[in-house]
């Protein structure tokens, strides 16, 4: 093995054997697969001058044996390996070639290199950190000839009888199929939200297992959530940075294998993918999508500064976006020190690949992907809506069917691209989360913008037949503050993350009523509680897709910290003891009736103008008991509204009252009461945010509203028509919270 270098060129590392060729093989697929009583590998690396297979023990310590591949068919090395079907295999892969980081080349034979195909990763970035970098940690311009063999992450492949059965097989349980329309999100974190349960066995707490065990599935069906995102499962490499401050990637945002799951979730980490197997079946016995949260924006491998564990040491120019003024650094439009580039072909193929993989291996129904505009960016970096990313996953017969979501902005020239992806597509929308933050919490803005989000942002997505489901609505994420830091706190507190408070956002719209942090004032801890209501209020039945953050409902505080990412303690793990019980009543009530009342999840835009049918979908209303006029909009000393909704009546089973679904929604964000004259007719209290505990006969009754009803300070209340009282009252989940017959 050579390496073009002014440094000392690596040498074969001591007690492994002459270097053996392997039969040609295929160079497709890529990765390890087995075939004709062996093993087909098959590895990208068009700038290498050789590949060398590299076998270890079972605990990938240990290397065995050394193979070099013969063949190289259009930038693709290739051999064939007998392996028996009973057997498994611990891998890894040294290439050679030029190392020259000025023209991008970073080849260094003394890194053993993880395959980016790899289903099981053995081994874990930490420990002896200065021998994962392919350079000399002082003079990152030269290659460090020390190898790195018992330290770096290998692959494994499983006996071919433990293969898990891919979806659609017998043994696997059939997917929920929630559509979009019904859809209700709840993003979470797979470690925090069942490591500190108490009826979860100590075993299984933070585990994949862990997440689907009974008791967290009987939490996600009283809420009424149909979905769960879930923060990234890929293998990942947490920052050296972190590491030597004792932290880790707690959010997952590093990854390094993209077909692999993270070991460090599993009970036993050589059964990681078996137990997320498991998970994602047992999930979905219990009525619940998966959703993954991807990285294919930027590797763990971070800047040039960074270590080579897989991509850097195969085709660093080919995998990512350099720097053209300086090849040897990055371009960093995600933050994290580099980007791939999914102009690239291979690249492309390996994001395909990865998830093809998660769906039908694993099971998972959709994706959120994070920085997304990255993966839509042509060769010249700016973002296009037709990239042939786009083009490849709706075209895919595997992934059409599946739901894709984007996180719309990175870094890049035009970063900001909310609502312009392509149909088939939703996006997180966080101009919805700003406005009703700012509406209910800072005073700001007038009855116009209000409604635009609470209608799902038809200026973003109401064009190429997206529909209202595109928009992802949101008040808070895993990046920023948790609903109850949200009005607790005016600044974030972000000093356990070892950076002196500076990373983090600066601007969260929030407000500490009156207080920073804790308190017992009574007053206080009222005006946060009514807060916390409205603002679910406002995301739970407005129009759109709304996604709940796992632990607002229980109350969950993380102590100010708005950018809790390194943080795998209980700043971050949910505090179910602790949980505040009428809150998480408030979301299920909330959720029950978006679910009873199809007026709050209309599959089309509302139109404000009669059907076919001679129904007007919605009526914004003044509390003055008329139609909002033009310059009722703009008004912002009075920002009160009404909100009349009507749908078909959702089709249930012994069912006969066709009348149409009706809800008026009363919305008073004034520190002061307000009176509301009510459209003709007669009107039930149905729900009132101000309202703390579902048991208060204030809630709801059997008696019509009167005509000139006052709603209270900061408040969202929602009335029905008698007909749609009735049908509510026959839903078992909403019996005990409303008396209204």
């Amino acid at each position: 093995m050579t390496a073009t270098s002014t440094c000392r060129a690596p040498q074969r590392p001591a007690g492994v054997g002459a270097a053996e060729v392997l039969p040609a093989g295929r160079p497709w697929p890529l990765g390890a697969s087995r075939r004709d009583g062996g093993l087909n590998l098959a590895l990208w690396a068009p700038d290498a001058t050789g590949a060398w297979l590299c076998v270890f023990d079972d605990a990938g310590r240990t290397e065995q044996a050394c193979w070099r591949l013969q063949a190289c068919t259009d930038g693709v090395w290739h051999g064939w390996l007998p392996l028996d079907a009973e057997a498994s295999l611990v891998y890894g892969w040294r290439v050679d070639g030029p190392w020259d980081p000025a023209r991008g080349h970073r080849h260094n034979p003394a890194r053993v290199l993880l395959d980016p195909h790899a289903h099981e990763v053995v081994g874990a970035y930490a420990g002896d950190l200065e021998r994962s970098l392919g350079h000399l940690d002082i003079d990152p311009s030269c290659l460090d000839p020390q190898d790195n063999a018992d330290v770096a992450l290998k692959a494994r492949v499983r006996p071919q009888a433990r293969v898990p059965a891919p979806m659609g097989s017998g043994p696997r349980v059939a997917r929920p199929l929630h559509a979009w329309s019904d859809t209700v999100l709840c993003e979470v974190h797979l470690k925090g939200a069942s490591r500190l349960h108490p009826d979860v066995p100590a075993e299984l707490q933070g585990t994949y297992r862990g997440l689907s065990h009974p008791a967290l599935l009987a939490h996600w069906r009283r809420l009424g959530v149909t979905t769960l995102s879930l923060l990234p499962l890929h293998a990942r490499a947490d920052e050296a940075r972190l590491q030597r401050l004792g932290l880790s990637n707690y959010w997952g945002y590093s990854s390094i294998g993209f077909l692999a799951p993270e070991p460090r979730y599993a009970s036993q980490p050589e059964q990681a993918l078996d137990e997320v197997v498991a998970m994602v079946d047992e999930l979905h016995a219990g009525g619940l999508e998966v959703v993954l949260d991807v990285v294919f924006n930027h590797s763990a491998e971070t800047d040039e500064a960074g270590p080579t564990l897989s991509l850097r040491g195969l085709a660093n120019r080919g995998y990512y976006r350099l720097d053209p003024a300086r090849p040897s650094h990055y371009l960093n439009w995600t933050g994290c020190g580099n980007c791939l580039d999914l102009s690239q072909p291979r690249v492309l193929q390996l994001v395909l690949d990865s998830l093809r993989h998660w769906v039908q291996v694993i099971g998972v129904d959709g994706f959120r992907f994070d920085l997304a505009p990255i993966l839509g960016r042509r060769a010249d970096g700016v973002f296009d809506p037709h990239h042939a990313f786009f083009a490849a996953v709706l075209a895919d017969p595997v992934l059409a069917g599946v739901k894709l979501i984007a996180e719309p902005w990175d870094l890049g020239p035009g970063g900001y691209q909310l609502g312009s992806f392509p149909p088939g597509w939703a996006e997180w929308n966080d101009q919805f989360r700003d406005t009703m933050r700012s509406w209910w919490l800072r005073g700001a803005g007038d009855r116009g913008v209000f409604v635009h989000r609470f209608a799902a942002s038809s200026t973003q997505f109401h064009h190429s037949g997206r529909a209202p489901a595109a928009s992802v609505n949101f008040i808070t994420a895993h990046d920023g503050f948790t609903l109850r830091d949200l009005v607790s706190y005016d600044h974030k507190h972000n000093h356990l993350n070892g950076e002196h408070n500076r990373d983090g956002h600066h601007h969260n719209s929030s407000w500490n009523c009156g207080v920073e942090g804790p308190t017992v004032r009574a007053d206080v801890l009222a005006l946060r509680a009514d807060l916390q209501r409205a603002l679910l209020a406002s995301l739970l039945l407005s129009q759109g897709t709304p996604m709940l953050l796992a632990g607002d409902e229980l109350g969950h505080s993380q102590h100010g910290n708005n950018n809790a990412y390194c943080q795998d303690n209980p700043t971050t793990w949910l505090n179910w003891t602790g949980a505040d019980a009428p809150l998480g009543s408030f979301v299920a009530r909330l959720l029950t009736l978006r679910r009873a009342v199809p007026a709050l999840r209309q599959p089309r835009w509302l139109r404000g103008t009669p059907d076919a049918d001679g129904l007007v979908d919605v009526c914004w209303w003044h509390p003055q008991g008329r139609p909002l006029h033009d310059a009722d909009w703009s008004d912002r000393h009075d920002r009160a509204l009404g909100i009349w909704l009507c749908a078909p009546p959702a089709a249930e089973a012994g069912e006969d009252d066709d009348t149409p679904d009706g809800v008026l929604l009363l919305v008073n964000p004034d520190a002061q009461p307000r009176e509301f004259r009510l459209p003709d007719g007669a009107w039930h209290a149905v729900l009132c945010s101000a309202v703390a505990s579902d048991t208060d006969p204030a809630a709801g009754g059997v008696e019509p509203c009167p005509p000139l009803l006052k709603v209270p300070a900061r408040c969202l209340q929602v009335l029905s028509t008698p007909a749609t009282a009735r049908r509510l009252a026959r839903w078992p989940a909403w019996a005990h919270f409303s008396n209204v017959s």
